[in-house]
């Protein structure tokens, strides 16, 4: 238990701190827009039902209506046809180990901030090692872009052709999977590229990601406030019944400016 009680000391003296990688909840939220023949995303709507009044004299609540893949969620490997035969596969069934590990930050701002189509490519990744050494196996690998640091407005930055937004291309992917990693996270509205769908296959980080059982974050923020290794990423979903996914709060502890 000692590593627990040091976990805990650290945590209120300030030697670890606690980032957290989320966007709050609110109906201006952007969600994915699929092509009108597709199904679409919902996104997040709150009713009140009482606020210390007759419908409820001495308590306040809410009905929450969204989609499983609403402002700040998980992707589990069922989300995708690829996934949909993987063993636990659903947020409900995998174990609760899965979503606490190592994370690296792979900083990809200052080309996102160049081009809006930026890809995430083998050579990068491996220039990011060449620095900070190996990816290792059970990490969490994390896309910064400052794509979280957009205007609402300018999120999905949609053209007459669709989105355009940064993402990896499938030699990434499949490099990183070949990694051993936990899962894979994005700034953007998805894992994959705004124009994710011209790749072979398509989307390619969703297809290759569940295909082999691991899992995707979307729509992340603060990046920047972590550093490329050395932090510990905490990234629990609902437990709901078969979800392909979730809205849920991602926290990151990273080294503090005490010890």
């Amino acid at each position: 238990m000692s590593v627990l009680t040091d976990m805990a000391t650290a945590l209120a003296s300030g030697a670890v701190r606690v980032v957290d990688l989320t966007h709050r909840l609110d109906p201006d939220f952007p969600v994915i827009v699929l092509p009108p023949e597709f199904g679409q995303c919902a996104r997040f709507r709150m009713e009140e039902v009482s606020a210390y009044d007759h419908r409820g004299p001495a308590w306040k609540w809410h009905n929450l209506t969204l989609n499983e893949h609403t402002g700040t969620h998980f992707d589990a490997p069922v989300h995708w046809i690829s996934g949909r035969d993987v063993p636990n596969g659903a947020v409900d069934e995998i174990a609760p180990e899965n979503f606490i590990g190592p994370v690296v930050v792979i900083d990809c701002s200052q080309g996102a901030a160049e081009n809006e189509d930026f890809e995430l490519t083998p050579a990068v990744i491996e220039a990011w090692e060449a620095e900070h050494g190996t990816i290792p196996e059970g990490a969490w690998v994390l896309m910064r872009t400052d794509w979280s640091k957009r205007e609402p407005i300018d999120y999905l930055n949609m053209r007459e052709d669709g989105p355009h937004s940064p993402g990896p291309t499938p030699e990434a992917i499949q490099a990183l999977l070949a990694r051993g990693i936990r899962g894979f996270g994005t700034e953007t509205v998805g894992t994959d590229a705004g124009q994710g769908a011209h790749y072979t296959p398509p989307y390619p980080a969703h297809y290759f990601l569940h295909g082999a059982g691991r899992f995707g974050l979307q729509c992340l923020a603060n990046l920047d406030q972590l550093p490329p290794t050395g932090a510990l990423l905490i990234a629990a979903p609902l437990k709901i019944k078969g979800g392909t996914g979730s809205p849920l709060r991602v926290l990151a502890l990273v080294p503090g400016d005490r010890s």
